[in-house]
């Protein structure tokens, strides 16, 4: 596990996993949310976002969590290891409302700079339908790349066992 890649439905604790196996892997851990929002939740262009994910990516090591169809597959290319975080809709969204108490009127540190934690309907529904309209299109690009660690976790209990075999 040199160049990891996290991906999953929004809540359903992406960044967090990345934190936490780059501590514990010694690995530099980059959020794609904290590349593509700039202040005031402006994102940046397309090619940017391609540049800027290929200029992480051109390092050793690296875990790098977040979707972004733009960069997903060069980063499918590269990464080593993908864990997919597929968990019951329900579970994603009781996440995203969790967060969005937690970090009320602050910017979490995965998030771009001046992107204070908000929910709004857009991204409501992201989640809502992520499991119908997202997940089967991943699982179709998963499926090129059978010459990767691929592991993908359905339940919260299961990624926690994976976790605690790496101690």
């Amino acid at each position: 596990m040199q160049k990891v890649m996290i991906i999953g439905n929004g809540g359903s604790g992406k960044s967090t996993l990345a934190k936490q196996l780059g501590a514990m892997l010694e690995i530099p851990v980059y959020h794609m949310d904290a590349l593509f929002w700039k202040p005031g939740w402006t994102p940046i262009d397309r090619d940017t976002l391609i540049r800027e994910t290929k200029k992480i990516m051109g390092q050793d090591k690296w875990i790098i969590d977040g979707n972004y169809n733009a960069t997903m597959e060069i980063r499918m290319q590269q990464a080593d290891t993908i864990i997919f975080l597929h968990y019951r809709t329900i579970h994603c969204l009781y996440g995203i409302v969790k967060r969005r108490i937690q970090y009320r009127n602050r910017t979490r540190s995965d998030m771009g700079k001046g992107c204070p934690e908000k929910l709004d309907w857009e991204f409501f529904n992201w989640v809502r339908t992520f499991n119908k309209k997202k997940a089967p299109t991943i699982y179709h690009k998963l499926s090129k790349y059978q010459d990767k660690h691929i592991l993908i976790f359905k339940r919260r209990k299961d990624l926690n066992h994976f976790v605690h075999t790496l101690l």
